[in-house]
């Protein structure tokens, strides 16, 4: 099984459901936006994604640039800010087993099949 942070309003996001789909795969889809996750699921994803918690930001979201950029933050409080702002979360995230991409391009989740 898959599991998909995804967001349906973003083609990427879109594109890469539609990939693991044609490839048969299971997949959770966990709507990030309408049930963000707690800060141990997050801090778990950025972990499997072998990257820092900056690196999962989007930095151009208007809520970054006028709340936290240019700020020095931990890396707690970069997660806490993408819990409380959740559409800062770069998406799509694919995660199986203890692999996980972003699927920027979409054609990265497939990487993790």
């Amino acid at each position: 099984m898959t599991t998909l942070y995804h967001n349906p309003r973003c083609s990427k996001s879109r594109e890469a459901l539609h990939l693991l789909e044609k490839e048969g795969e299971t997949i959770e889809i966990v709507r990030y936006l309408e049930n963000p996750p707690s800060h141990q699921e997050l801090k778990q994803v950025i972990e499997l994604l072998g990257i820092k918690p900056i690196e999962l930001i989007r930095t151009k979201e208007a809520e970054w640039k006028e709340n936290y950029k240019g700020k020095k933050l931990s890396d707690d409080q970069i997660i806490d800010a993408m819990i409380q702002n959740p559409k800062l979360i770069e998406r799509p995230i694919a995660i199986k087993g203890t692999h996980a991409v972003i699927g920027r391009p979409p054609e990265k989740v497939l990487d993790i099949l």
